[in-house]
């Protein structure tokens, strides 16, 4: 049965497969959820299908045993072939409206934005969350997207009505002022990825936001 969003504000690792080095991705899936979080993201750019697949049970797995939600990264297909909890859509993926009559009620939808203009037109869309960004500078991705910046977080947050994720670039330093510029989740990856002991990166970051007060 899928699960809803956590409550505001909540952090939202994404395992990207490309940052894991010689880590499992159900070990690293596992560390994450033992250390709080309730909801995952999986990612593989560029994976072989089958590769995919086998990764993406992997992790969904793990995030069962261990309470959380997983969100499959671009692929609704294996999202469904595996019943994950959720689908992330970027702007070059299949129409969300489409998606959505894939998937069975309680699934959980997202789509990334890199502008105002694409957040306002996600606004219409049958989405559960919208993420806005890179907030920050980032290297998570080979040619990201020009930095919109807190200013824009916050004008995300007048437009939006529904749950407003923020990404890129987020540290324990900055995520603070991402939630108080009215973010209600932040997706990170290299600021849980990047630390060796991935429990305690989510439990730093969760006191960072004022997670659970």
């Amino acid at each position: 049965m899928a699960r809803p969003l956590p409550p505001r504000p909540f952090l939202y690792p994404i395992v990207d497969v490309a940052a894991l080095g010689e880590r499992a991705v159900g070990s690293v899936v596992a560390a994450l959820a033992a250390g709080g979080a309730k909801v995952v993201q999986f990612r593989g750019k560029g994976l072989p299908d089958r590769r995919f697949l086998e990764l993406a049970a992997e992790a969904l797995s793990a995030a069962r045993a261990g309470g959380a939600a997983l969100v499959v990264n671009d692929r609704p297909d294996v999202a469904l072939i595996l019943g994950a909890d959720g689908v992330h859509l970027g702007q070059d993926d299949l129409d969300p409206r489409a998606v959505r009559t894939l998937l069975p009620a309680g699934t959980l939808l997202g789509i990334s934005t890199h502008d105002l203009e694409q957040l306002g037109r996600a606004a219409g869309e049958p989405v559960d969350y919208v993420a806005i960004g890179p907030v920050f500078p980032t290297r998570s991705k080979a040619a990201p997207d020009p930095v919109v910046g807190l200013a824009t977080v916050r004008k995300a947050r007048a437009v939006a009505e529904g749950c407003l994720v923020a990404i890129g670039g987020i540290t324990e330093e900055n995520a603070r002022s991402v939630v108080d510029a009215g973010a209600d989740g932040v997706a990170v990856i290299s600021a849980v990825l990047g630390h060796e002991d991935l429990s305690a990166a989510v439990r730093r970051l969760d006191v960072a936001i004022g997670a659970g007060r």
